[in-house]
């Protein structure tokens, strides 16, 4: 448990995966030492094995933090930059993947190599699979109940058409009533059965100045400019930089269909450091695990937040799957609190009267 509150979950077998082509020897690191780290973790092998001058780039902003914090150079390369080699952990979700390995490919200078290790369980065969029809031939090597495979960048084997269709599906897409997401967002195809919940029983007359933790695509920002019409401006928080521009567009169409003056904004924060503002009310669906693992601890941490920055007669409406253990943690900090409904294995609960 960092002292943000989020657990900096120790990195996955992929990680270590990914090196396993230098110890053996089939791989070397490039002279040049131009090296792009993309989905980049932390970890005590990449600590050993990062040079300067190595970029890394991670969107999810706890995982950015925390390798800032092992003194790495954390950023974005330029459209047109190229590196000898390109390292890749490609997330579960298969357009997401397929749209980061066309991307990582454009960075790869002329015979340089793109290195990336998935765990079995999470679709490595398929990851290599489709790194093969983007690219060409394709080496690779198990280790750690996981694969790890490289290309070396051809010109004449990488299938251009391809290149161009999977590039194009990271692009935001309208997914239904007109709410606009992205692959690997939570719930990114659909709208969420508890954020529905929570927005089901958002009070008439919630009013001023309301902030959504861990907002996503921003469903529940653009619920509470719906259903709350004294609402006077909203701020969405998210952690995930990918989710942002989703957030931006659906926010924007809410508040031209509500029809009326109100501020929004979103912001790429990591919630469980606090926030800077005061709030007159506070709508959360908070994330409660990593990766498979459920971390209860971060919901909390969101709970602690909220109290933190809303006023003295602040509300915080929040919905959580059933089983979680928040309560105790929202009676220290409220002086009332009580369950709105308890349905399909949800729990909506208000908590009104911050603590001093």
């Amino acid at each position: 448990m960092t002292a943000a509150g989020v657990s900096a979950a120790a990195p996955d077998a992929a990680l270590a995966a990914l090196f396993v082509p230098f110890e053996s020897g089939e791989l070397s690191l490039p002279a040049d030492g131009r090296v792009l780290f993309l989905r980049a973790r932390a970890g005590v092998r990449l600590r050993e094995m990062a040079q300067p001058g190595w970029l890394f780039e991670q969107g999810f902003l706890p995982f950015a933090d925390e390798l800032a914090r092992n003194g790495l150079r954390v950023g974005e390369p330029a459209a047109d930059e190229k590196f000898s080699l390109v390292l890749l952990l490609p997330p579960r979700q298969r357009d997401e993947a397929r749209a980061l390995f066309a991307r990582a490919l454009q960075h790869v200078a002329a015979g340089g190599v793109l290195l990336a290790a998935m765990p079995n369980a999470e679709g490595a065969k398929s990851g290599e699979a489709d790194l093969a029809k983007l690219a060409g031939p394709v080496q690779h090597q198990s280790k750690h109940k996981c694969r790890v495979f490289w290309s070396t960048l051809s010109a004449d084997t990488v299938d251009r058409a391809v290149l161009a269709e999977w590039l194009a599906l990271d692009a935001p897409r309208e997914i239904m009533d007109g709410y606009i997401s992205r692959p690997g967002l939570f719930a990114w195809d659909r709208i969420d059965r508890a954020s529905a919940l929570l927005a089901a029983h958002l009070p008439a007359d919630l009013r001023g100045s309301v902030a959504d933790l861990g907002g996503g695509y921003g469903y529940l920002s653009t619920q509470v400019i719906a259903r709350c019409p004294r609402v006077q401006a909203i701020d969405l928080y998210e952690a995930e930089a990918r989710a942002l521009e989703p957030a931006r567009l659906n926010l924007t169409r809410a508040k031209r269909e509500a029809g009326r003056e109100l501020a929004v904004a979103v912001y790429w924060h990591d919630v469980t450091r606090g926030l800077a503002q005061r709030y007159d009310a506070i709508v959360s669906n908070p994330p409660f695990h990593q990766g498979r693992a459920d971390l209860p601890e971060l919901g909390r941490a969101f709970i602690v937040s909220a109290a933190e920055a809303l006023q003295p007669d602040g509300r915080l409406l929040l919905v959580a799957n059933r089983h979680l253990p928040y309560e105790a943690v929202l009676a220290s900090r409220f002086h009332e609190v009580r369950t709105l409904v308890v349905q399909e294995g949800f729990k909506v609960i208000e908590a009104v009267g911050v603590r001093g």
